[in-house]
């Protein structure tokens, strides 16, 4: 409310300064107007010779340029589609296009609560993948991240960072979580709000198509021959 206000405040003073400048200036204007001669032409009739054309107006507008900025074009793309996973891979001018799986988690009413993104690592030592969660903000960090395959043990997993799109939980993957996926049926995430830290939240993560996605993000990886 404040702004419409202030809009419109600001619109009425303008108004009545141009409104008072006119006043002047008709008045300043009339007073040699009573000397002139009665068949000269009132001077407002007669066009100014500097007076720009509507045309010269319309040149003075900046109408832009292109801005080469290669952050700006979505160099990403989905390569193919197992089960529920995407396989997002971004392109790139050499060198092999690196690659990642993708699932968009909902809730019960299909409503978009999380996402999840896994990768392959190369050298990562005990860890084979890792993994993003992004979650809503507003969730309560102390209570971590929960992810539990089927009726398995579930694993807790800090989160890292927020920022406006939401609260990012960056996790390693053991070799033994991996064959837990491939194995598994569903995967349920669980996370506590921070309005209500007596309730849990929990989607679901399909592992349907798993194996396939990892199998080829792990093939895509490989140097070509």
């Amino acid at each position: 409310m404040t702004k419409p206000l202030f809009l419109l405040t600001t619109i009425a003073s303008l108004t009545l300064a141009g409104f008072s400048m006119a006043q002047e200036n008709t008045t300043n204007e009339e007073a040699p107007a009573a000397n002139a001669p009665a068949e000269e032409a009132p001077a407002a009739e007669t066009p100014a010779e500097d007076a720009p054309s509507s045309s010269e107006d319309l040149s003075v507008l900046d109408t832009g340029e292109p801005v080469n900025d290669a952050a700006s074009n979505d160099n990403t793309y989905v390569k193919a589609t197992h089960g529920d996973w995407a396989v997002q891979c971004l392109r790139v001018e050499e060198g092999p296009e690196p690659c990642q799986m993708y699932q968009l988690l909902k809730d019960q009413n299909g409503g978009n609560v999380a996402e999840v993104s896994i990768f392959r690592l190369n050298n990562g030592g005990q860890v084979a993948a890792g993994g993003t969660f992004v979650v809503p903000l507003e969730t309560l960090l102390t209570e971590k991240l929960n992810v539990r395959v089927d009726s398995g043990q579930a694993k807790r997993y800090d989160f890292s960072f927020c920022t406006a799109v939401g609260c990012y939980a960056r996790v390693g993957f053991t070799a033994e979580d991996v064959a837990a996926f491939r194995r598994g049926a569903a995967a349920n995430v669980t996370i506590v709000p921070a309005l209500a830290p007596d309730q849990r939240v929990t989607v679901t993560m399909s592992l349907s198509g798993f194996t396939a996605a990892y199998d080829e993000i792990t093939a895509l990886e490989q140097p070509q021959q």
